[in-house]
């Protein structure tokens, strides 16, 4: 691969800008491919009844049976997607990949759920369960209870039908295709 010269990036040309956006080009092309793989590799046994993937579809099939708009079921598909790459904070990690994607409600309701999702079991861990209610006047704080709710804590359930990954990725490859605003 071709690399530039520079050392500093003010001191780069615009022609090894231009080479570096074309590289950039073909990086976002295969990025969904990237992200299926992440989800793929969550198909693994763990401690629930369920592989985190099947977790992700079950909350993804609810979130579409239940007539959520794409948005909404591309992030119910990848909210957990962060735990690949940052399980510390998984929410926020999955709510920077969707970003640029998505509405602002959507990505509030993704980047909060690690938190709202605490009081099914923070008390279980001595933390606490109401650390939401830090958001309650906030407009989306309903929605992002809502999500926990009926999507994300109702997922564990080995005998759900869920719809294969396959079936999301049209949804997926299409919105990741989508003009990217404010990214840079």
């Amino acid at each position: 691969m071709e690399q530039v010269s520079f050392t500093q990036m003010a001191d780069g040309t615009a022609e090894q800008y231009r080479y570096l956006k074309s590289v950039e080009d073909a990086e976002f092309a295969t990025y969904p491919d990237r992200v299926l793989g992440w989800l793929r590799e969550m198909d693994e046994p763990g401690p629930y009844l369920v592989t985190r993937l099947e977790h992700s579809l079950q909350a993804a099939t609810r979130a579409r049976r239940a007539g959520e708009n794409d948005d909404y079921v591309f992030m119910t598909l990848l909210h957990d997607v962060g735990d690949m790459i940052a399980p510390a904070n998984h929410s926020q990690a999955a709510a920077a990949i969707i970003r640029p994607y998505v509405s602002d409600r959507v990505h509030w309701i993704c980047l909060h759920h690690g938190l709202f999702q605490g009081v099914y079991y923070a008390h279980h861990y001595g933390g606490d369960p109401n650390a939401r209610d830090a958001f309650r006047d906030h407009r989306w704080y309903d929605d992002t209870v809502r999500f926990c709710a009926e999507y994300d804590q109702a997922s564990f359930d080995p005998s759900y039908d869920s719809d294969p990954l396959e079936s999301f990725e049209h949804l997926l490859r299409s919105t990741f295709a989508r003009q990217l605003v404010d990214t840079l």
